[in-house]
């Protein structure tokens, strides 16, 4: 088993109506006949085609979980619950975004979007600082896939107390990295009470390997899933998460090129562990997470100098293993269950107020978000390889705003949660657009004025026959 990246190039629909019946439509067409898809995006628009983006994994050669259903299933919601507000901060793995790009850069945006809501759901891309991490009190981490079904009304959040972590770990030529990796967990467990039910050292250990799609997006190949499965499949029951630490085959210059770029390089190693951890969340609906293990002590040896300020967590972390420990620490439950996605401590679809993505992003979260009429916040300021102009799509009306950086997102969530119209508190104030509408005959009228028109057309018709009939 193993999950690949494919790129397509659909053609464009009048208006971009109808997007997720025209994506599920064409991607299962091309995909090869049982391969599951667990990550879609669109990186570029243009007049003709959508360039999409797909990872799919291969059709389960051992009994594994099914996955609930394709990732384009969508549940329509009903009404907004507006008795909290809810936001999800979004910023894709992989995509070079200038804020979250890097090693849990966006984790001051999480903390500023945190205090201007009642819960802030976020993703490890976000927060995950390698062996650092910031997480606000009301945020939870979720995994990127699991987002994805809670906007397309497929899965809820259950918020819990603490999970049972199972860990996973590469055997590795250098018993340093692994013994690193261990006390990791270990001072998870004696630092802030991590519960971990096992760990596991997998040999062969499972693989991955790091790519740049043609977009430019980080993205790659997992191989030999078989033995993290074979581990999950054999310890269900025994933990609610699952922590994974393993080398990402990068080419070995890109140690030394991520540093001395200044943050300019797209982060190589993201990509391939959203795929991983997308797979494992769609088919064990169980919250998961990965960090890089060093590859050799040579790389592990390597003094990356001082360095921009954005990489600076991943050039003091040993392990980067903690800041997924402590996020699957307290990560909600998936929940997909009737009755439990009704639940009241369940946060499902109609629990959403707004979505926060980078302006240019245009994946199954911000489609989802157009269908459910959640009103989205696009941040010009945080740039990145998509290349899709989101204005183009067939919004409602206000239902997405554009805004200059994370400061002014903040702002409009502040007046959305106040229930004010954001663009009341700027000036000038725009008119107030009065449309006249003038009806010159009858046959403009409502319905039930012209039903009552042809009524009496038709009775006149009547008696016209009748006295005519009767003259002769």
């Amino acid at each position: 088993m193993f999950v690949y990246e494919q790129e397509f190039d659909l053609p464009t629909v009048e208006g971009h109506h109808n997007l997720l019946g025209h994506f599920k439509g064409q991607v299962e067409r091309l995909l090869s006949d049982g391969d599951v898809p667990i990550r879609f995006i669109v990186s570029r628009t243009d007049a003709n085609s959508y360039h999409c983006e797909v990872a799919a994994m291969t059709r389960p050669d051992q009994p594994v979980m099914s996955p609930p259903e394709t990732i384009f299933s969508f549940a329509r919601r009903r009404l907004e619950d507006t008795t909290a507000f809810n936001a999800v901060l979004l910023v894709p793995t992989g995509i070079g975004a200038e804020i979250g790009g890097h090693a849990g850069d966006a984790g001051p945006v999480a903390r500023l979007l945190a205090e201007v809501c009642d819960t802030l759901i976020t993703h490890p891309n976000v927060v995950n600082a390698s062996d650092l991490i910031e997480l606000p009190n009301n945020a939870l981490y979720v995994e990127g896939s699991i987002i994805c079904r809670l906007l397309m009304g497929t899965a809820g959040l259950q918020p819990v107390r603490s999970n049972r972590v199972l860990v996973v770990i590469d055997k590795h030529e250098s018993p340093s990295f692994v013994h690193a990796a261990i006390n990791s967990v270990s001072a998870a467990r004696s630092s802030y009470g991590l519960t971990c039910t096992k760990v596991v050292q997998l040999d062969p250990p499972v693989r991955l390997v790091s790519r740049y799609t043609s977009s430019g997006a980080a993205a790659g190949r997992v191989d030999q899933l078989e033995g993290i499965f074979r581990v999950l499949d054999e310890n269900r029951g025994d933990y609610d998460a699952v922590a994974i630490s393993s080398v990402i085959d990068v080419p070995e210059s890109y140690h030394t090129d991520y540093f001395e770029s200044e943050g300019e390089m797209v982060n190589p190693w993201g990509g391939v562990e959203a795929m991983l951890t997308h797979a494992i969340s769609t088919f064990y609906e169980i919250p998961s997470a990965h960090s890089p293990m060093e590859p050799s002590q040579k790389i592990g040896d390597k003094d990356p100098g001082i360095v921009e300020p954005r990489l600076a967590a991943e050039a003091v972390s040993v392990t980067y293993f903690n800041s997924v420990l402590k996020g699957l620490m307290c990560s909600p439950r998936i929940v997909t269950s009737p009755d439990a996605m009704l639940h009241t401590s369940t946060i499902n679809v109609s629990k959403i107020s707004c979505l926060v993505i980078p302006d240019g992003c245009l994946g199954l979260p911000t489609i989802a978000a157009m269908e459910q009429g959640i009103p989205v916040i696009a941040v010009r300021e945080n740039k990145n390889v998509m290349r899709n102009d989101l204005s183009a799509l067939p919004w409602a009306t206000d239902q997405i705003r554009f805004v200059d950086n994370y400061w002014e997102a903040a702002g409009v969530i502040a007046a959305m949660k106040a229930g004010i119209s954001p663009a009341s508190v700027r000036r000038p104030l725009a008119e107030t657009t009065v449309e006249t509408r003038t009806y010159s005959d009858q046959t403009s009228s409502s319905p039930m004025v012209l039903s009552r028109i042809a009524e009496d057309q038709e009775m006149h018709q009547t008696t016209t026959v009748i006295a005519s009939s009767r003259n002769r």
